[in-house]
């Protein structure tokens, strides 16, 4: 029986008294998804101010993998707080920071010998990365990838690729960061096979040595696994591994930005394991500690241990806090096996959006990894011009029908699913239910 789809006001008369407090006391360059305020939140379900409970699809931008308020880490965050909250690891240090980097250490890719330290965000993540690596290797070139997005902070902005609404006017950017090609085959040139776009990539990287800066004075090659601001884009096993042949061979290093992939969104713990390669160094953050702040760098420890003392670090990196709720989270992902369960949610993402994508012109591509599932929304399937205006529609409406969704993308005409791998059955089909009663009001009908 098809469940009632139901239908906000938003802002209710709550959340609208809220708002008139957020515009007048806060920035507006913080955006804002969901014109509505939390009151409470528990697995894949939010409720706000005014008593209206939402079906969370983008997971606090993929910082909810665990989901809201996994019982076993709120539990964890209550011990924590009775005993101290942040005595600084710089000053005495405590053991859940060392339990948490043990765990690290043993659980990602590659058997040799790893450290990690911690942080508060991913773009902090990403900065002390591209510190050790360049301090390590004593070069200065960092390389990363068209549409990648690695965060806000001064370099991590650097490395970003979208001018609007992450660098316009920000400038100066950090020097001796670079762009290179990355695979997005749907897009690619009439005529050409997805083995044509992998070799002109690698080819486009391998004269990039030759025209702009040597490889011997390159430090890095930074990679999102999976794209996530970029639309979820998904690149080859081969290409992935021919990046990281051409780093081994000239000795520059692999860092893999997991920040948004990582922690079981992708049906393994971490994205880049489906592709063969070990990374030099990890960064991670968002989902490692079911939404408190804090973010990881994990390296072989011959890198890691590059830095000497007070060379990297933070007053806050690496809470109390946060180490027990990650800590907590890594054991809540392996009893509840949720790396399986994102294979589960995926494959019936997927058969919803291919169904979507037979049914309805504008759904132009139906791609992802495990649970990392996205749709592209284009005016006309031929020329597949962009359709940002009708992906912005679409998730207002669904958000005003009691879904959250949210968009990414170059051209911001994707719609990308991060639920919380908690999510149960019944709320992940009432979720596409209202995706495609929305979709039923706004788009055009195959023939």
């Amino acid at each position: 029986m098809t469940k009632t789809i139901k239908s906000y006001n938003l802002p209710g008369p709550k959340a609208n008294q809220m708002l008139e407090r957020r515009n007048e006391h806060v920035p507006r360059g913080p955006f804002n998804t969901a014109y509505t305020f939390a009151d409470s939140a528990e697995g894949a379900l939010i409720t706000d101010v005014d008593g209206q409970t939402f079906i969370d699809f983008a997971g606090a931008i993929g910082s909810l993998n665990a989901g809201h308020c996994p019982p076993g880490v709120v539990q964890a965050l209550k011990d924590q707080v009775e005993k101290y909250l942040h005595p600084c690891f710089h000053v005495m240090m405590y053991e859940p920071y060392i339990e948490l980097a043990e765990n690290l250490n043993r659980l990602t890719p590659g058997d040799h010998h790893k450290k990690s330290f911690f942080l508060n965000s991913g773009a902090e993540a990403v900065e002390n990365a591209i510190k050790i690596a360049r301090k390590y290797t004593g070069r200065k070139a960092i390389l990363s990838f068209e549409r990648g997005f690695h965060g806000r902070t001064y370099m991590a902005m650097s490395l970003t690729s979208k001018v609007k609404p992450y660098k316009y006017q920000f400038g100066p950017f950090v020097a001796d960061t670079y762009k290179m090609s990355y695979p997005y085959y749907y897009r690619k040139p009439e005529g050409m096979t997805n083995e044509d776009v992998d070799r002109e990539c690698i080819t486009r990287l391998k004269n990039f040595f030759l025209s702009e800066v040597s490889a011997e004075e390159t430090a890095a090659v930074i990679m999102e696994p999976v794209q996530g601001e970029g639309g979820f884009v998904v690149p080859s096993i081969e290409f992935v591994k021919q990046v990281k042949e051409i780093c081994e061979e000239h000795g520059i290093l692999f860092i893999a930005d997991e920040v948004q992939s990582g922690f079981g969104r992708t049906g393994e713990l971490f994205a880049v394991e489906h592709f063969g390669v070990v990374p030099d160094i990890m960064t991670m953050s968002k989902s490692i500690a079911a939404g408190l702040p804090i973010s990881a760098v994990t390296g072989r420890a011959e890198i890691m241990d590059a830095p000497g003392p007070g060379e990297i670090g933070g007053t806050y990196g690496g809470s109390p806090l946060g180490c027990v709720a990650a800590n907590e989270v890594i054991k809540m992902m392996i009893e509840e096996k949720l790396p399986d369960r994102a294979v589960d949610i995926g494959q019936k993402v997927e058969a919803a959006f291919s169904a979507f994508q037979d049914d309805y012109e504008e759904i132009g591509d139906v791609r992802g990894l495990g649970a990392m599932m996205a749709m592209e929304l284009v005016k006309d399937r031929q020329t597949k011009e962009p359709d940002k205006e009708l992906t912005q529609t679409i998730i207002r409406e669904c958000i005003s029908n009691g879904l959250i969704i949210m968009g990414s993308g170059l051209y911001g005409n994707v719609l990308r699913i991060l639920s919380p791998l908690v999510i149960s059955e019944e709320q992940l089909e009432e979720g596409l239910e209202i995706m495609r009663s929305v979709m039923d009001r706004h788009c055009k009908k195959r023939k």
